[in-house]
């Protein structure tokens, strides 16, 4: 997400009533099955929505990161759909629902805040789609470059690798290949 859209995000959140929440690595923020009462902004960290699959394998829905609303699709639900997980040391504002929902339809502001973070959360969506339905790891690199404008940090490709669905290792072998 663009750090002006994660700023006008933030300060938009922290003017609500609300509260603060640090979690550690694989603490739960809620479950599958939850009531959904509170809607949710990463300060920092790292929350990977997380859906458990009848074959014993996990689905990661949403990888949210600093700046982002965790499963804000939820607004409109009774039951969370999926878990949320910290995978880092994380920090979260809460508000509550029902308190989001009169400040976006009493103030076309905060409305209009909301509606363009879930515009631009929709086109990364999108391109995650495309990304993923390329079949090479050196295609899949080039796009999420040209997306992102560059590589991040060495210690975040781990992260990245998990973004593009390759192995770390395979990820590594071609930032190699093209350093040489």
């Amino acid at each position: 997400m663009i750090a002006i859209m994660s700023d006008e995000l933030y300060l938009t959140f922290r003017d609500l009533p609300g509260r603060k929440r640090e979690l550690e690595p694989g603490e739960a923020l809620f479950h599958r099955g939850d009531t959904v009462r509170r809607v949710y902004f990463v300060i920092r960290g790292a929350i990977h929505l997380v859906r458990h699959q009848a074959s014993g394998t996990s689905l990661v829905i949403q990888r949210a990161g600093a700046g982002q609303i965790i499963a804000e699709a939820s607004l409109f639900a009774t039951k969370y759909h999926c878990h949320a997980v910290a995978m880092l040391p994380t920090a979260v504002w809460s508000v509550a629902k029902s308190e989001l929902l009169s400040h976006i339809s009493g103030d076309p502001n905060i409305g209009l805040t909301f509606v363009k973070a879930l515009a631009h959360e929709l086109q990364h969506s999108r391109f995650q789609v495309e990304v993923l339905s390329m079949k090479t790891v050196a295609a899949r690199l080039d796009a999420w470059i040209e997306w992102s404008g560059g590589l991040p940090p060495k210690g975040e490709w781990v992260s990245l690798a998990a973004e593009l669905a390759v192995s770390p290792e395979a990820l590594y072998r071609e930032i190699s290949r093209r350093r040489a």
